[in-house]
């Protein structure tokens, strides 16, 4: 199991920047990929954005050109830089890995609330 913890998120008005990031229990490079996922009020859990252990990224429709995800190779922490947020944008974000084995693991979530 890793362990996942993560920080920063907040409140920021429409147009604004956050930035979270999400320490992991594991070295990065021993995980298949670790993610951003989020859940508003009433919606279901969705992908925003993940990375794979060989770099490669993806993104949700709705955050592309606006999120970046990134990591810290020597270390063990992944980043959402999140830019031109709206209220759509707000909910609770969680961290995600999942092993090379497929066992999936998630952060306590951090909430990012953006007013209009």
């Amino acid at each position: 199991q890793v362990q996942l913890v993560e920080s920063g998120g907040g409140s920021v008005q429409a147009g604004g920047s956050l930035s979270l990031s999400c320490a992991a229990s594991k070295p990065i490079f021993t995980l298949r990929r670790m993610g951003w996922y989020r859940q508003a009020p009433g919606k279901q859990r969705e992908m925003v954005a993940t990375i794979t252990s060989g770099g490669n990224t993806d993104y949700a429709d709705s955050v592309k050109g606006r999120f970046s995800i990134s990591r810290d190779n020597a270390g063990r922490t992944v980043y959402l830089q999140m830019n031109s947020l709206t209220p759509t944008d707000t909910a609770v974000y969680y961290c995600n890995s999942q092993t090379f084995s497929g066992r999936a693991s998630w952060g306590q979530g951090t909430q990012v609330t953006v007013s209009s």
